[in-house]
Protein backbone atom coordinates (compact mmCIF):
# COMPACT_ATOMS: atom_id res chain seq x y z
CA UNK A 1 0.00 0.00 0.00
CA UNK A 2 0.97 3.38 -1.23
CA UNK A 3 0.52 5.55 2.47
CA UNK A 4 0.12 9.39 2.06
CA UNK A 5 2.13 12.12 3.17
CA UNK A 6 -0.26 14.08 4.99
CA UNK A 7 -3.73 12.68 6.39
CA UNK A 8 -6.14 14.85 7.91
CA UNK A 9 -8.87 13.19 10.42
CA UNK A 10 -11.85 14.19 12.44
CA UNK A 11 -13.16 16.27 10.50
CA UNK A 12 -15.48 18.12 9.38
CA UNK A 13 -14.39 18.85 5.79
CA UNK A 14 -16.52 20.53 3.38
CA UNK A 15 -15.61 19.28 0.21
CA UNK A 16 -17.68 22.06 -2.24
CA UNK A 17 -18.47 19.59 -4.43
CA UNK A 18 -21.72 18.17 -5.09
CA UNK A 19 -20.76 14.67 -5.28
CA UNK A 20 -20.21 14.47 -1.59
CA UNK A 21 -20.45 17.73 0.19
CA UNK A 22 -19.02 16.50 3.54
CA UNK A 23 -16.59 14.32 4.80
CA UNK A 24 -14.42 13.70 8.46
CA UNK A 25 -11.22 13.09 6.80
CA UNK A 26 -9.06 13.51 3.66
CA UNK A 27 -5.62 12.18 2.53
CA UNK A 28 -2.78 13.97 0.34
CA UNK A 29 0.30 12.22 -1.27
CA UNK A 30 2.68 14.93 -2.81
CA UNK A 31 0.97 17.88 -4.33
CA UNK A 32 -2.43 16.07 -4.90
CA UNK A 33 -5.27 14.62 -2.71
CA UNK A 34 -5.44 10.93 -2.96
CA UNK A 35 -8.50 10.41 -0.39
CA UNK A 36 -11.77 12.25 0.80
CA UNK A 37 -13.78 9.96 3.20
CA UNK A 38 -13.87 8.94 6.69
CA UNK A 39 -12.73 6.57 8.65
CA UNK A 40 -11.21 4.15 5.72
CA UNK A 41 -8.56 6.90 5.13
CA UNK A 42 -6.69 6.26 7.73
CA UNK A 43 -5.44 3.22 6.27
CA UNK A 44 -3.15 5.38 4.29
CA UNK A 45 -1.34 6.49 7.27
CA UNK A 46 1.95 5.01 7.46
CA UNK A 47 4.95 5.58 9.09
CA UNK A 48 6.15 9.22 7.60
CA UNK A 49 2.67 10.34 6.92
CA UNK A 50 1.82 13.71 9.01
CA UNK A 51 -1.49 13.45 10.93
CA UNK A 52 -3.31 16.32 11.34
CA UNK A 53 -6.06 15.95 13.68
CA UNK A 54 -9.09 18.74 12.92
CA UNK A 55 -10.53 18.14 16.62
CA UNK A 56 -13.44 19.27 15.07
CA UNK A 57 -11.95 21.93 13.08
CA UNK A 58 -13.48 22.79 9.69
CA UNK A 59 -11.13 21.65 6.64
CA UNK A 60 -12.19 23.84 3.35
CA UNK A 61 -10.73 23.70 0.26
CA UNK A 62 -8.44 27.20 -0.59
CA UNK A 63 -10.26 30.17 -0.83
CA UNK A 64 -9.75 31.91 -3.90
CA UNK A 65 -10.29 35.71 -4.84
CA UNK A 66 -11.47 36.20 -8.22
CA UNK A 67 -10.99 40.12 -8.54
CA UNK A 68 -8.02 41.50 -6.60
CA UNK A 69 -5.24 44.17 -6.65
CA UNK A 70 -2.97 42.19 -4.93
CA UNK A 71 0.41 43.97 -5.86
CA UNK A 72 -0.98 47.58 -5.42
CA UNK A 73 -2.44 46.48 -1.46
CA UNK A 74 0.96 44.79 -0.82
CA UNK A 75 2.55 48.22 -1.87
CA UNK A 76 0.49 50.38 -0.28
CA UNK A 77 0.97 48.47 3.19
CA UNK A 78 3.95 50.51 3.01
CA UNK A 79 2.38 53.80 2.46
CA UNK A 80 0.17 55.69 4.72
CA UNK A 81 -2.53 53.98 5.33
CA UNK A 82 -6.28 55.90 6.30
CA UNK A 83 -8.00 52.37 6.74
CA UNK A 84 -9.80 51.21 9.88
CA UNK A 85 -10.75 54.66 10.64
CA UNK A 86 -13.53 57.65 9.50
CA UNK A 87 -12.69 60.10 11.37
CA UNK A 88 -10.92 63.35 10.04
CA UNK A 89 -8.46 63.83 12.50
CA UNK A 90 -7.68 60.46 12.30
CA UNK A 91 -6.57 60.91 8.82
CA UNK A 92 -4.39 64.38 9.26
CA UNK A 93 -2.77 62.77 12.50
CA UNK A 94 -1.73 59.93 10.39
CA UNK A 95 -0.68 62.28 7.33
CA UNK A 96 1.50 64.32 9.50
CA UNK A 97 2.90 61.77 11.49
CA UNK A 98 3.69 60.02 8.10
CA UNK A 99 5.34 62.88 6.32
CA UNK A 100 7.42 63.67 10.08
CA UNK A 101 8.88 60.30 9.90
CA UNK A 102 9.55 60.12 6.31
CA UNK A 103 11.45 63.83 5.56
CA UNK A 104 13.10 62.53 2.47
CA UNK A 105 10.15 61.85 0.65
CA UNK A 106 9.33 63.90 -2.01
CA UNK A 107 6.00 63.27 -2.09
CA UNK A 108 3.37 62.06 0.95
CA UNK A 109 1.58 59.10 -1.01
CA UNK A 110 -1.36 56.57 0.42
CA UNK A 111 -4.80 55.06 0.42
CA UNK A 112 -7.57 54.38 2.38
CA UNK A 113 -9.85 57.63 3.44
CA UNK A 114 -13.56 57.16 3.11
CA UNK A 115 -16.50 58.92 1.53
CA UNK A 116 -18.81 58.74 4.11
CA UNK A 117 -16.33 60.78 6.39
CA UNK A 118 -16.64 64.07 4.45
CA UNK A 119 -20.08 66.18 3.63
CA UNK A 120 -21.07 64.99 -0.27
CA UNK A 121 -17.74 62.51 0.24
CA UNK A 122 -16.17 65.70 -0.68
CA UNK A 123 -12.85 66.60 1.79
CA UNK A 124 -10.91 69.52 1.07
CA UNK A 125 -6.97 70.81 -0.20
CA UNK A 126 -6.78 73.02 2.53
CA UNK A 127 -7.42 70.40 5.20
CA UNK A 128 -4.63 68.73 3.96
CA UNK A 129 -2.33 71.79 3.29
CA UNK A 130 -2.94 71.95 7.15
CA UNK A 131 -1.09 68.97 7.92
CA UNK A 132 1.79 68.77 4.80
CA UNK A 133 1.95 71.89 2.69
CA UNK A 134 5.44 72.12 1.59
CA UNK A 135 5.30 69.12 -0.39
CA UNK A 136 2.77 67.41 -2.65
CA UNK A 137 0.17 64.88 -0.76
CA UNK A 138 -1.88 62.93 -2.74
CA UNK A 139 -3.79 59.76 -0.77
CA UNK A 140 -6.21 57.48 -2.99
CA UNK A 141 -9.54 56.80 -1.07
CA UNK A 142 -10.93 53.22 -0.19
CA UNK A 143 -12.35 52.28 -3.40
CA UNK A 144 -9.75 53.67 -5.52
CA UNK A 145 -12.14 55.57 -8.24
CA UNK A 146 -10.94 59.40 -6.46
CA UNK A 147 -7.97 61.16 -5.10
CA UNK A 148 -7.64 63.60 -1.81
CA UNK A 149 -4.78 65.94 -2.73
CA UNK A 150 -3.12 69.06 -1.44
CA UNK A 151 -2.60 72.84 -2.72
CA UNK A 152 1.23 71.72 -3.56
CA UNK A 153 -0.11 68.55 -5.69
CA UNK A 154 -2.58 70.38 -7.81
CA UNK A 155 0.36 73.03 -8.34
CA UNK A 156 2.59 71.24 -10.01
CA UNK A 157 -0.09 69.18 -12.04
CA UNK A 158 -1.07 72.94 -13.14
CA UNK A 159 -4.22 72.28 -12.30
CA UNK A 160 -6.65 75.74 -12.31
CA UNK A 161 -9.55 76.99 -12.54
CA UNK A 162 -9.39 77.06 -16.62
CA UNK A 163 -8.15 73.15 -16.67
CA UNK A 164 -10.65 71.07 -18.23
CA UNK A 165 -12.24 67.98 -17.05
CA UNK A 166 -10.91 64.71 -18.88
CA UNK A 167 -13.43 62.94 -21.03
CA UNK A 168 -12.86 59.69 -18.22
CA UNK A 169 -12.83 62.04 -15.05
CA UNK A 170 -13.79 64.43 -12.92
CA UNK A 171 -12.01 67.47 -11.19
CA UNK A 172 -14.10 68.41 -8.09
CA UNK A 173 -14.22 72.60 -8.29
CA UNK A 174 -14.48 75.18 -5.38
CA UNK A 175 -17.59 77.86 -6.70
CA UNK A 176 -15.17 79.53 -8.18
CA UNK A 177 -13.87 76.78 -10.35
CA UNK A 178 -10.22 76.52 -8.42
CA UNK A 179 -9.87 72.72 -8.35
CA UNK A 180 -11.19 71.76 -4.44
CA UNK A 181 -8.79 68.80 -3.86
CA UNK A 182 -10.90 65.79 -5.49
CA UNK A 183 -10.07 64.04 -8.79
CA UNK A 184 -12.37 61.56 -9.90
CA UNK A 185 -11.97 58.37 -12.06
CA UNK A 186 -9.72 59.62 -14.87
CA UNK A 187 -8.77 62.92 -13.47
CA UNK A 188 -6.99 61.30 -10.85
CA UNK A 189 -4.28 60.83 -13.47
CA UNK A 190 -3.53 64.41 -13.68
CA UNK A 191 -1.77 64.47 -10.04
CA UNK A 192 -0.78 60.42 -9.88
CA UNK A 193 1.56 60.59 -12.80
CA UNK A 194 3.61 63.02 -11.33
CA UNK A 195 4.10 60.52 -8.58
CA UNK A 196 7.61 58.94 -8.17
CA UNK A 197 6.59 55.73 -9.27
CA UNK A 198 7.49 52.00 -7.95
CA UNK A 199 10.32 50.23 -8.82
CA UNK A 200 10.34 46.85 -9.52
CA UNK A 201 11.95 46.26 -6.45
CA UNK A 202 9.37 47.75 -4.69
CA UNK A 203 6.58 46.02 -6.88
CA UNK A 204 8.10 42.32 -5.72
CA UNK A 205 8.38 42.83 -1.86
CA UNK A 206 4.41 44.56 -2.57
CA UNK A 207 4.04 41.25 -4.10
CA UNK A 208 5.48 39.20 -1.86
CA UNK A 209 4.01 41.11 1.12
CA UNK A 210 0.35 40.82 0.17
CA UNK A 211 1.28 37.08 -0.54
CA UNK A 212 1.87 36.71 2.61
CA UNK A 213 -0.73 38.46 4.00
CA UNK A 214 -3.97 36.47 1.77
CA UNK A 215 -2.50 33.16 2.37
CA UNK A 216 -2.98 34.25 6.45
CA UNK A 217 -6.53 34.40 5.54
CA UNK A 218 -6.57 31.11 3.66
CA UNK A 219 -6.26 32.78 0.09
CA UNK A 220 -4.92 30.48 -2.20
CA UNK A 221 -5.28 31.57 -5.53
CA UNK A 222 -6.45 34.66 -7.16
CA UNK A 223 -7.27 36.68 -10.42
CA UNK A 224 -5.55 39.81 -10.29
CA UNK A 225 -7.97 42.45 -12.05
CA UNK A 226 -5.51 44.82 -13.57
CA UNK A 227 -2.12 43.92 -15.07
CA UNK A 228 -1.41 47.24 -16.72
CA UNK A 229 -0.43 51.29 -16.86
CA UNK A 230 -3.65 52.50 -15.00
CA UNK A 231 -4.21 56.37 -14.03
CA UNK A 232 -0.65 56.41 -13.37
CA UNK A 233 -0.22 53.54 -11.67
CA UNK A 234 2.98 51.50 -13.11
CA UNK A 235 2.30 47.81 -14.82
CA UNK A 236 2.13 44.81 -11.69
CA UNK A 237 3.03 42.48 -14.14
CA UNK A 238 6.87 42.38 -13.39
CA UNK A 239 6.56 41.71 -9.82
CA UNK A 240 4.39 38.41 -10.76
CA UNK A 241 7.29 37.11 -13.23
CA UNK A 242 10.00 37.88 -11.10
CA UNK A 243 7.87 35.65 -8.45
CA UNK A 244 7.29 33.35 -10.82
CA UNK A 245 10.46 32.72 -12.17
CA UNK A 246 12.14 32.91 -8.41
CA UNK A 247 9.70 30.22 -7.13
CA UNK A 248 8.96 32.55 -4.31
CA UNK A 249 5.09 33.02 -6.04
CA UNK A 250 3.54 30.28 -4.03
CA UNK A 251 -0.13 31.57 -4.68
CA UNK A 252 -1.64 30.24 -8.01
CA UNK A 253 -2.70 33.68 -10.23
CA UNK A 254 -4.66 34.96 -12.99
CA UNK A 255 -4.06 38.26 -14.51
CA UNK A 256 -6.59 40.45 -16.50
CA UNK A 257 -4.71 42.26 -18.69
CA UNK A 258 -5.54 45.76 -18.64
CA UNK A 259 -7.98 47.28 -21.62
CA UNK A 260 -7.01 50.74 -22.53
CA UNK A 261 -10.06 52.39 -23.01
CA UNK A 262 -8.22 55.53 -25.22
CA UNK A 263 -7.78 52.58 -27.88
CA UNK A 264 -9.88 50.19 -30.24
CA UNK A 265 -8.77 46.83 -31.76
CA UNK A 266 -5.39 48.05 -32.50
CA UNK A 267 -4.28 46.66 -29.27
CA UNK A 268 -5.17 43.05 -29.46
CA UNK A 269 -2.17 42.33 -30.54
CA UNK A 270 -0.37 43.56 -27.81
CA UNK A 271 -2.79 41.42 -25.44
CA UNK A 272 -1.99 38.21 -27.23
CA UNK A 273 2.17 38.91 -26.90
CA UNK A 274 1.34 40.06 -23.23
CA UNK A 275 -0.10 36.91 -22.73
CA UNK A 276 2.86 34.80 -24.17
CA UNK A 277 5.00 36.52 -22.54
CA UNK A 278 3.13 36.79 -18.83
CA UNK A 279 2.71 33.00 -18.70
CA UNK A 280 5.29 31.37 -16.26
CA UNK A 281 4.56 29.07 -13.30
CA UNK A 282 1.73 29.59 -11.21
CA UNK A 283 1.45 32.71 -13.11
CA UNK A 284 -0.53 32.91 -16.22
CA UNK A 285 -2.23 36.32 -18.15
CA UNK A 286 -5.20 34.61 -19.68
CA UNK A 287 -7.80 37.40 -19.00
CA UNK A 288 -8.97 40.97 -20.24
CA UNK A 289 -10.19 43.54 -18.00
CA UNK A 290 -12.62 45.83 -19.44
CA UNK A 291 -13.80 48.61 -17.15
CA UNK A 292 -17.27 49.40 -18.22
CA UNK A 293 -18.12 52.06 -15.61
CA UNK A 294 -17.67 53.78 -12.49
CA UNK A 295 -19.27 53.82 -9.21
CA UNK A 296 -21.84 55.04 -7.77
CA UNK A 297 -20.98 57.35 -5.00
CA UNK A 298 -19.49 59.68 -7.30
CA UNK A 299 -21.79 58.85 -9.91
CA UNK A 300 -20.08 57.31 -12.12
CA UNK A 301 -21.25 54.12 -12.68
CA UNK A 302 -23.22 53.60 -15.56
CA UNK A 303 -27.04 53.58 -15.29
CA UNK A 304 -30.11 53.43 -17.17
CA UNK A 305 -32.32 56.27 -15.90
CA UNK A 306 -30.69 59.66 -14.21
CA UNK A 307 -29.48 59.99 -10.97
CA UNK A 308 -30.94 61.73 -8.18
CA UNK A 309 -30.32 65.04 -6.65
CA UNK A 310 -30.29 65.52 -2.56
CA UNK A 311 -34.06 66.32 -2.91
CA UNK A 312 -35.17 63.46 -4.63
CA UNK A 313 -35.49 64.88 -8.35
CA UNK A 314 -34.25 63.43 -11.32
CA UNK A 315 -30.92 65.05 -12.72
CA UNK A 316 -29.16 64.86 -16.34
CA UNK A 317 -26.33 62.30 -15.57
CA UNK A 318 -26.70 58.76 -15.51
CA UNK A 319 -22.75 57.80 -15.24
CA UNK A 320 -20.23 56.91 -17.38
CA UNK A 321 -19.58 54.32 -20.20
CA UNK A 322 -16.22 53.86 -20.59
CA UNK A 323 -16.36 52.16 -23.24
CA UNK A 324 -18.40 53.19 -26.47
CA UNK A 325 -21.04 50.24 -26.21
CA UNK A 326 -21.88 50.27 -29.87
CA UNK A 327 -17.71 49.05 -30.06
CA UNK A 328 -17.73 46.85 -26.91
CA UNK A 329 -19.61 43.63 -28.61
CA UNK A 330 -16.79 43.75 -31.22
CA UNK A 331 -14.12 43.88 -28.77
CA UNK A 332 -15.31 41.03 -26.44
CA UNK A 333 -16.23 38.82 -29.85
CA UNK A 334 -12.62 39.23 -31.02
CA UNK A 335 -10.54 38.50 -27.59
CA UNK A 336 -13.30 35.93 -27.04
CA UNK A 337 -12.13 34.21 -30.65
CA UNK A 338 -8.39 34.43 -29.76
CA UNK A 339 -9.90 32.29 -26.38
CA UNK A 340 -9.09 35.62 -23.75
CA UNK A 341 -11.26 35.69 -20.46
CA UNK A 342 -13.09 39.05 -20.45
CA UNK A 343 -13.30 40.05 -17.05
CA UNK A 344 -15.67 43.20 -17.22
CA UNK A 345 -15.95 46.06 -14.04
CA UNK A 346 -19.81 46.42 -14.14
CA UNK A 347 -21.16 48.15 -11.58
CA UNK A 348 -24.66 50.35 -12.77
CA UNK A 349 -27.21 48.06 -14.39
CA UNK A 350 -26.40 50.08 -18.02
CA UNK A 351 -22.68 48.95 -17.52
CA UNK A 352 -24.11 45.37 -16.89
CA UNK A 353 -26.59 45.39 -19.61
CA UNK A 354 -23.55 46.90 -21.95
CA UNK A 355 -21.26 43.57 -20.44
CA UNK A 356 -24.21 41.05 -20.98
CA UNK A 357 -24.86 42.72 -24.39
CA UNK A 358 -20.90 42.27 -25.37
CA UNK A 359 -21.30 38.42 -24.49
CA UNK A 360 -24.25 37.49 -26.54
CA UNK A 361 -22.50 39.41 -29.28
CA UNK A 362 -19.42 36.64 -29.20
CA UNK A 363 -21.32 33.90 -29.15
CA UNK A 364 -23.70 35.07 -31.76
CA UNK A 365 -20.10 35.18 -33.47
CA UNK A 366 -18.01 32.50 -32.11
CA UNK A 367 -20.44 29.98 -30.67
CA UNK A 368 -19.75 28.47 -27.01
CA UNK A 369 -15.88 28.63 -26.74
CA UNK A 370 -16.51 28.16 -22.79
CA UNK A 371 -14.13 30.92 -21.88
CA UNK A 372 -15.78 32.03 -18.57
CA UNK A 373 -16.23 35.72 -19.40
CA UNK A 374 -17.43 37.18 -16.00
CA UNK A 375 -19.09 40.58 -14.57
CA UNK A 376 -17.71 41.98 -11.71
CA UNK A 377 -19.33 43.97 -8.66
CA UNK A 378 -22.54 43.88 -9.86
CA UNK A 379 -24.05 46.33 -7.55
CA UNK A 380 -27.08 47.32 -9.40
CA UNK A 381 -28.58 44.98 -11.85
CA UNK A 382 -31.49 45.69 -13.74
CA UNK A 383 -34.49 42.54 -13.22
CA UNK A 384 -34.89 42.59 -16.50
CA UNK A 385 -31.14 41.17 -17.04
CA UNK A 386 -30.80 38.75 -14.13
CA UNK A 387 -31.80 35.60 -15.89
CA UNK A 388 -29.55 36.44 -18.75
CA UNK A 389 -26.13 35.28 -16.91
CA UNK A 390 -27.48 31.69 -17.04
CA UNK A 391 -28.64 31.78 -20.19
CA UNK A 392 -25.13 33.80 -21.46
CA UNK A 393 -22.67 31.41 -19.22
CA UNK A 394 -21.82 34.93 -17.92
CA UNK A 395 -20.42 34.39 -14.76
CA UNK A 396 -21.49 36.92 -11.91
CA UNK A 397 -18.44 37.72 -9.64
CA UNK A 398 -19.65 39.22 -6.36
CA UNK A 399 -18.07 41.00 -3.78
CA UNK A 400 -20.57 40.37 -1.03
CA UNK A 401 -18.69 42.52 1.48
CA UNK A 402 -20.50 45.59 0.13
CA UNK A 403 -23.60 44.36 0.39
CA UNK A 404 -24.79 45.85 3.88
CA UNK A 405 -26.05 48.96 5.37
CA UNK A 406 -23.06 51.18 6.62
CA UNK A 407 -22.46 54.58 5.84
CA UNK A 408 -21.45 54.75 2.29
CA UNK A 409 -24.21 52.79 1.17
CA UNK A 410 -26.99 54.76 3.48
CA UNK A 411 -26.19 58.28 3.14
CA UNK A 412 -24.08 58.36 -0.36
CA UNK A 413 -25.42 55.95 -2.70
CA UNK A 414 -29.44 55.06 -1.72
CA UNK A 415 -30.72 58.60 -1.68
CA UNK A 416 -29.35 59.05 -5.37
CA UNK A 417 -30.71 55.63 -6.23
CA UNK A 418 -34.28 56.10 -5.25
CA UNK A 419 -36.27 53.50 -3.70
CA UNK A 420 -36.71 51.07 -6.52
CA UNK A 421 -33.38 51.21 -7.47
CA UNK A 422 -31.92 50.85 -4.30
CA UNK A 423 -33.84 47.80 -4.17
CA UNK A 424 -31.99 46.29 -7.21
CA UNK A 425 -28.45 46.32 -5.52
CA UNK A 426 -26.31 43.19 -4.92
CA UNK A 427 -28.81 40.62 -6.19
CA UNK A 428 -27.23 37.44 -5.13
CA UNK A 429 -30.00 35.34 -4.15
CA UNK A 430 -31.76 36.44 -7.28
CA UNK A 431 -29.01 35.33 -9.19
CA UNK A 432 -28.60 32.23 -7.50
CA UNK A 433 -32.08 31.03 -8.18
CA UNK A 434 -32.00 32.22 -12.29
CA UNK A 435 -28.95 29.78 -12.21
CA UNK A 436 -26.25 31.72 -12.58
CA UNK A 437 -22.86 30.36 -11.63
CA UNK A 438 -21.04 32.58 -8.54
CA UNK A 439 -17.24 33.77 -7.86
CA UNK A 440 -16.11 36.17 -5.22
CA UNK A 441 -13.58 38.17 -4.54
CA UNK A 442 -12.75 41.64 -2.67
CA UNK A 443 -11.10 44.08 -4.74
CA UNK A 444 -9.01 44.74 -1.92
CA UNK A 445 -7.47 47.28 -1.27
CA UNK A 446 -10.27 48.79 -2.06
CA UNK A 447 -12.24 46.26 0.94
CA UNK A 448 -10.82 43.95 3.37
CA UNK A 449 -9.56 40.70 1.77
CA UNK A 450 -10.82 38.37 4.53
CA UNK A 451 -12.82 35.97 2.25
CA UNK A 452 -14.44 34.92 6.00
CA UNK A 453 -15.42 38.65 6.41
CA UNK A 454 -16.93 38.84 2.76
CA UNK A 455 -18.85 34.92 3.71
CA UNK A 456 -20.25 36.71 6.99
CA UNK A 457 -22.03 39.23 4.71
CA UNK A 458 -23.10 37.27 2.05
CA UNK A 459 -24.83 35.28 4.67
CA UNK A 460 -26.50 37.94 6.88
CA UNK A 461 -26.34 40.95 4.77
CA UNK A 462 -24.86 42.90 7.57
CA UNK A 463 -21.71 43.96 8.47
CA UNK A 464 -19.46 42.06 11.14
CA UNK A 465 -20.41 43.24 14.30
CA UNK A 466 -23.39 44.90 13.29
CA UNK A 467 -25.95 45.65 16.48
CA UNK A 468 -28.34 47.68 14.92
CA UNK A 469 -30.73 44.60 13.80
CA UNK A 470 -31.02 45.85 9.82
CA UNK A 471 -30.61 43.67 7.24
CA UNK A 472 -29.81 45.08 3.46
CA UNK A 473 -32.37 43.61 0.99
CA UNK A 474 -32.93 39.94 3.12
CA UNK A 475 -34.33 38.29 0.16
CA UNK A 476 -30.27 38.11 -1.27
CA UNK A 477 -28.70 36.49 1.29
CA UNK A 478 -27.11 32.95 0.59
CA UNK A 479 -27.22 30.01 2.44
CA UNK A 480 -22.99 29.45 3.99
CA UNK A 481 -22.42 26.52 1.58
CA UNK A 482 -23.53 28.47 -1.59
CA UNK A 483 -21.58 31.20 0.38
CA UNK A 484 -18.03 29.26 0.66
CA UNK A 485 -19.09 27.18 -2.67
CA UNK A 486 -18.38 31.09 -4.51
CA UNK A 487 -15.53 31.34 -2.52
CA UNK A 488 -13.73 27.91 -3.75
CA UNK A 489 -15.18 26.28 -6.61
CA UNK A 490 -16.81 29.42 -7.88
CA UNK A 491 -13.36 31.16 -8.36
CA UNK A 492 -11.39 28.70 -8.79
CA UNK A 493 -13.76 28.15 -12.02
CA UNK A 494 -13.48 31.76 -12.71
CA UNK A 495 -9.95 32.33 -12.60
CA UNK A 496 -8.99 28.59 -14.76
CA UNK A 497 -7.43 26.82 -12.20
CA UNK A 498 -10.05 23.68 -12.47
CA UNK A 499 -7.86 21.30 -10.22
CA UNK A 500 -8.64 23.22 -7.35
CA UNK A 501 -11.29 24.59 -5.86
CA UNK A 502 -13.01 21.43 -4.79
CA UNK A 503 -11.60 18.39 -2.37
CA UNK A 504 -11.64 15.38 -4.82
CA UNK A 505 -9.44 13.00 -5.28
CA UNK A 506 -7.14 13.99 -8.16
CA UNK A 507 -7.63 17.55 -7.65
CA UNK A 508 -4.63 19.46 -6.45
CA UNK A 509 -4.01 19.76 -1.90
CA UNK A 510 -5.17 23.43 -1.54
CA UNK A 511 -6.70 23.61 1.49
CA UNK A 512 -7.54 25.63 4.76
CA UNK A 513 -8.25 24.30 8.56
CA UNK A 514 -10.50 27.22 9.77
CA UNK A 515 -10.59 27.20 13.93
CA UNK A 516 -14.26 26.16 14.19
CA UNK A 517 -17.11 24.60 12.28
CA UNK A 518 -18.74 27.18 10.51
CA UNK A 519 -21.62 25.13 10.46
CA UNK A 520 -21.85 24.30 13.88
CA UNK A 521 -21.90 28.55 15.04
CA UNK A 522 -24.61 30.90 14.32
CA UNK A 523 -24.84 33.03 11.37
CA UNK A 524 -23.68 35.76 13.17
CA UNK A 525 -20.67 34.73 14.50
CA UNK A 526 -18.55 33.85 10.98
CA UNK A 527 -16.87 36.39 10.45
CA UNK A 528 -15.30 35.48 14.05
CA UNK A 529 -13.53 32.09 12.58
CA UNK A 530 -9.81 32.45 12.02
CA UNK A 531 -7.49 30.68 9.71
CA UNK A 532 -5.33 28.25 11.25
CA UNK A 533 -3.09 26.80 8.48
CA UNK A 534 -3.35 26.92 4.72
CA UNK A 535 -2.17 24.71 2.15
CA UNK A 536 -0.92 25.21 -1.54
CA UNK A 537 -0.57 22.04 -3.01
CA UNK A 538 0.14 20.41 0.08
CA UNK A 539 2.67 22.50 1.24
CA UNK A 540 2.17 24.74 4.29
CA UNK A 541 2.10 28.31 3.72
CA UNK A 542 0.73 29.75 6.51
CA UNK A 543 0.42 28.28 10.01
CA UNK A 544 -1.40 30.36 12.81
CA UNK A 545 1.10 31.52 15.69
Amino acid sequence: MNHADLVFTGGPVFTADAARTRATALAVTGERITAVGHQEVRELIGPGTEVVDLKGRLLVPGFQDSHIHAVYGGTELAECDLTETVGVTDYLDRVRAFADAHPDRPWITGSGWSLESFEGGLPTRQLLDSVVADRPVYLVNRDHHGAWANTRALELAGLTRDSPDPADGRIEREPDGTPSGVLQEGATALVARLVPPTTAADRLAGLLRAQQLLHSLGITGWQDALLGVFNGQPDPSDAYLAAARAGSLTARVTGALWWDRGRGAEQIPELVAKRAELTYGRFRAGSVKIMQDGIAENFTAAMTTPYLDGCGCATANSGLSFVDPKLLGGYVSALDALDFQVHFHALGDRAVREALDAVEAALAANGQRGNRHHLAHLQVVHPEDLGRFARLGAIANIQPLWAAHEPQMDELTIPFLGPERAGWQYPFGHLLRTGATLAAGSDWPVSSPDPLAGIHVAVNRAEPGATDGRVFLPEQRLDLGTALAAYTAGSAHVNGTDQAGSLRPGLLADLVVLDRDLFAHPADRIADARVERTYVGGRLVHQAG
